[in-house]
């Protein structure tokens, strides 16, 4: 966890996610099930730890429960192919 969020977002922050929101309208482009439609989150679309940054092309309005069920959601690792043993 960053120190500004500790302290609270930062004014860079807020001025991009103000951005961010302003871009979409203020809807949420996720839209996964549960979703209210009314965007308050700047959503990373790569995420941080995995090497994204805080630029408008990497960020997406979210509302809150798709922007939180999102970072629950672990990836499930893909099953192993079967192997044909008879024809």
């Amino acid at each position: 966890m960053s120190r500004a969020w500790v302290k609270g977002s930062t004014t860079r922050w807020r001025k991009i996610r103000a951005a961010v929101l302003a871009r979409d309208k203020g809807l949420c482009t996720i839209a996964a099930p549960g979703c209210t439609g009314r965007a308050t989150h700047a959503d990373h679309i790569v995420l941080r730890s995995m090497g994204g940054d805080d630029s408008l092309d990497n960020l997406r309005a979210a509302c809150e429960s798709c922007n939180l069920g999102r970072k629950r959601a672990t990836p499930q690792p893909e099953p192993a192919p079967r192997r044909v043993t008879r024809w």
